[in-house]
């Protein structure tokens, strides 16, 4: 796996922390959010059980390229077809469609770094004062609505979503769901508890 999906309390006891390793980034997500006259990052008051940081799920780089592209083609309104090897169709996609790209939660984040918070706002933050190495900054909600929007054409059922289990079967659309549920699961968690998506 080459993608790991954390979930780190937005608590004060972790947050205010002077050691807290995510210090430096909380504080460029408050600039950039107060900057385009969103709220701050929420903070809550900690409870036990509250503060810990835990693993939410993991994939490849490939695998969640399968689910964007998908996305992509959705949003543009192309036929979301599955494909067997991705090669160069995704960037080739991202190339073209770039534009609408930006305004994706889904897609427009990097594949190894950045974080999503439980906060409500149209598109990825992209500007300064954030930090370059982690790329855009998402909205838990942002990429909930995008990823349901997505479930009917990747065989989503949302009354009966899957669990974020790989299944790798040759099925059709079967690594879009995978990292489908492992998002949607993250994200899910992230709006209800209070947690910034962190990837890894």
């Amino acid at each position: 796996m080459d993608c790991d999906v954390w979930l780190v309390p937005l608590v004060d006891a972790l947050c205010h922390n002077p050691e807290n390793p995510f210090r430096d980034e909380l504080a460029a997500y408050d600039a950039a959010l107060v900057g385009q006259g969103l709220p701050a990052v929420p903070v809550r008051t900690w409870q036990p059980g509250t503060a810990e940081v835990r693993l939410a799920g993991a994939f490849d780089h490939e695998s969640l390229h399968y689910l964007r592209r998908a996305y992509l083609l959705h949003r543009t309104g192309f036929p979301v077809t599955p494909v067997e090897r991705l090669g160069e169709d995704y960037d080739r996609l991202l190339e073209t469609f770039e534009a609408a790209a930006q305004f994706s939660h889904l897609v427009w984040h990097y594949d190894h770094a950045g974080a999503y918070l439980p906060i409500d706002f149209p598109q990825p933050l992209m500007d300064d004062p954030l930090p370059q190495e982690g790329g855009p900054l998402g909205s838990s909600l942002g990429m909930l609505r995008e990823l349901e929007d997505l479930a009917p054409y990747i065989g989503v059922d949302l009354l009966d979503p899957p669990r974020p289990t790989p299944t790798y079967d040759g099925a059709p659309f079967a690594r879009e769901r995978f990292v489908w549920a492992t998002l949607y699961a993250a994200a899910q968690e992230s709006v209800t508890l209070g947690a910034m998506v962190v990837f890894a």
